[in-house]
């Protein structure tokens, strides 16, 4: 994935502005990017805001921030807002944020001003539109399958109607044109490698569920076929196209985890694993919003969890099961793994990165199962 000096590269190439009011330069404290944008449209001054997951610098790998910080935004909202609404003179202030849909929901009830929040992050497909106060919040699904439209009636700086559509992005809708040029472009150096096909599901693969998913599970299958460990882990990634039962490609390999990090093993023993799956609970299920840090459960292979979601935090887990055995907490077990999400780098011990990586390991397995199967195991099981 990019690191900030990549981004920094990618940014530069863009015709249109790269917002966030909540990412700093370490040395400086000074932002990194612009905080808004006005647009005139229709006659309306328009305020863009943006927001970006502030999860980076806290759950993923350190490369994804050398240099930066994140914070939630919360602080640095209300200057925005307060700037856009007195100095810019803008009718409408849209804010468009990546922090997720429970953390929007609890800022907008503590921050007032914004009167449109795209949200985006957790790929909630909102049919009708939710209102906090008068800020009117929409989440259009994810993998570019549907797309939001919202219709909005203006009137002397105030909406005073709207109209939401959550349109589905069908096969009959033609691509753009121009757009579609530009797509075949960038791969055409890749397409022979990409349409290779290299085995088949009799699954359906994908990430749509929070406990365990079919796309997931066949990774951790990989994992455990390849290095021969008692158990397998994975983030809880939300990215990924879904794979129809029939023919895996590359392309397809790539969709699912692109940054195809090196297969690890390390030993982990069941109080650290243990601790290791409390910690996730409470980051999915935190009954604070601005606790939860993206993603869903974390991805298990060779074991079972039963949980109470309701419980606070470090109190969810009832019991843990490796095999038929109850996991215990002095024994060491075996664990593979794929990048620093899956087993976080304060568990463990003779923690190794192998030769092979990710892809290679799926296709090696594919090579093997003809079809291979996923399915759910019901590795994770709320009480």
């Amino acid at each position: 994935a990019y690191g900030p000096e990549v981004f920094q590269q990618r940014v530069a190439e863009l015709n249109y502005p790269m917002l966030a009011i909540n990412i700093f330069d370490k040395v400086t404290n000074k932002p990194v990017y612009p905080s808004y944008v006005v647009k005139e449209v229709g006659g309306l001054r328009i305020g863009l805001v943006g927001i970006a997951s502030n999860i980076v610098d806290k759950t993923m790998p350190p490369s994804f921030s050398k240099g930066i910080y994140f914070t939630l935004g919360k602080d640095e909202l209300p200057p925005v807002i307060n700037i856009l609404q007195t100095r810019e003179k803008v009718d409408v202030i849209i804010l468009i944020s990546h922090l997720g849909f429970p953390q929007d929901l609890k800022l907008l009830s503590e921050i007032q001003g914004i009167d449109i929040c795209l949200s985006g992050h957790i790929h909630n497909r909102l049919s009708e539109p939710v209102l906090i106060g008068k800020t009117i919040v929409i989440q259009s699904g994810c993998n570019g399958s549907f797309i939001g439209r919202l219709d909005l009636e203006v009137e002397g700086g105030q909406i005073i109607d709207y109209q939401h559509h959550l349109i589905e992005v069908e096969a009959n809708i033609k691509p753009d044109p121009e757009v579609e040029i530009l797509v075949k472009e960038a791969l055409s150096p890749y397409n022979d490698e990409l349409a290779e096909v290299v085995g088949e599901t009799a699954t359906a693969l994908n990430r749509g569920t929070t406990l365990e998913s079919t796309m997931d599970n066949f990774l951790l299958q990989a994992l455990l076929e390849t290095t021969g460990a008692q158990l397998a882990f994975s983030n809880g990634w939300r990215f990924g196209a879904p794979v129809i039962p029939g023919k895996i490609t590359m392309n397809d390999l790539y969709n699912m985890i692109p940054m195809n990090p090196p297969v690890s093993t390390v030993e982990l023993t069941g109080e650290e694993l243990k601790a290791m799956l409390e910690e996730n609970l409470e980051r999915t299920f935190s009954c604070d919003p601005y606790k939860q840090m993206g993603g869903y459960v974390k991805r298990c292979m060779g074991l079972n969890v039963y949980f109470k979601i309701e419980n606070p935090a470090g109190q969810r887990i009832q019991k843990i099961f490796i095999g038929n055995e109850e996991a215990k907490s002095g024994q060491y077990y075996t664990a593979a793994f794929v990048t620093m999400q899956g087993v976080p780098e304060k568990y463990g011990r003779n923690r190794e990165n192998r030769t092979e990586r990710a892809i290679e390991a799926m296709r090696t397995y594919l090579a093997k199962h003809h079809p291979v199967s996923a399915e759910l195991r019901g590795t994770f099981v709320a009480v």
